[in-house]
């Protein structure tokens, strides 16, 4: 996609922050990654952070030499001080900051009695607890001006709950109420948040996925299935939290599911049961 088709696209959100100031965690793979590309071919002034150095590194190396105006931050989002620090030294070295995304995460499978209490406290850690984190750090400064955006990216499994997904499910539900409870929270101040929830889409996060091989392979075959990539995806979000939602299910398609959990929640997980035995 060109820029000035890009730049079509993000006009809304571009008029709505004009200094375009944004920081992404979990930016150096993955779904933050093409949020970053998404926003860099706009003209958006970038915060990245990300665990994994390398990547970062080479992330930071090849945006650099495209002109885009970028600062690296190494760090992991359990560690709430690292995280409050960057975003911070972020807002400080630019005069504020317009949009937090809070991407970063991992993976999980398994039922109750499979995945280990040492994986529940590693995902929620990360999935939860980095959420809360990203955003204590970054309410501050969105509030500052009166016009920020929060976007935290869950998944449709927070309101899916499909069997062998127990530890990631409760996760991205956590991600969800968070937001909800955060919407009241920060409308007085000017804040809008939005709440990111895609089915499978190709990308790298089974990298990171802890379960049995069984439910590897499932997950694995449903990533492989998604016509739906990365680089979509992190156009539609943009999109559509410029656009104001707060509810933010894709692709459009799955948009069905979300009004059937709400409307008829037994029927639907009784058909997302049948689906999941079908796998």
């Amino acid at each position: 996609m060109t820029t000035r088709t890009m730049s079509s696209r993000f006009a809304r959100l571009n008029a709505r922050f004009p200094h375009k100031r944004a920081f992404i965690t979990g930016a150096g793979s993955g779904l933050g990654l093409e949020i970053a590309r998404a926003l860099a071919s706009d003209g958006w002034t970038l915060g990245l952070f990300d665990r994994n150095l390398e990547r970062l590194t080479q992330v930071e190396a090849t945006l650099s030499e495209a002109g885009v105006q970028l600062v690296a931050y190494p760090g992991d989002v359990t560690q709430a001080d690292e995280l409050t620090v960057a975003v911070n030294s972020f807002a400080a070295s630019h005069g504020g900051l317009d949009v937090m995304i809070n991407n970063a995460g991992v993976a999980g499978a398994g039922s109750m009695m499979e995945v280990s209490l040492e994986d529940w406290r590693w995902i929620l850690d990360i999935n939860v607890m980095g959420v809360v984190h990203g955003s204590r750090a970054a309410i501050p400064h969105l509030q500052r001006n009166g016009t920020g955006l929060l976007i935290n990216v869950a998944s449709a499994a927070a309101f899916a709950s499909a069997p062998g997904m127990i530890s990631y499910n409760a996760s991205k539900a956590a991600v969800l109420s968070i937001s909800e409870t955060l919407v009241n929270e920060l409308r007085p101040g000017g804040t809008q948040v939005s709440v990111v929830m895609p089915t499978f889409f190709r990308s790298s996060l089974l990298e990171t996925l802890r379960g049995p091989d069984h439910a590897r392979q499932i997950a694995q075959q449903a990533m492989h299935r998604s016509e739906y990539e990365a680089p979509r995806l992190a156009q539609d979000l943009l999109t559509e939290s410029a656009d104001g939602r707060t509810y933010i299910v894709l692709p459009k398609a799955a948009r069905k599911m979300w009004r059937m959990k709400r409307w008829m929640p037994l029927r639907f997980l009784d058909q997302v049961r049948r689906f999941t035995q079908r796998q």
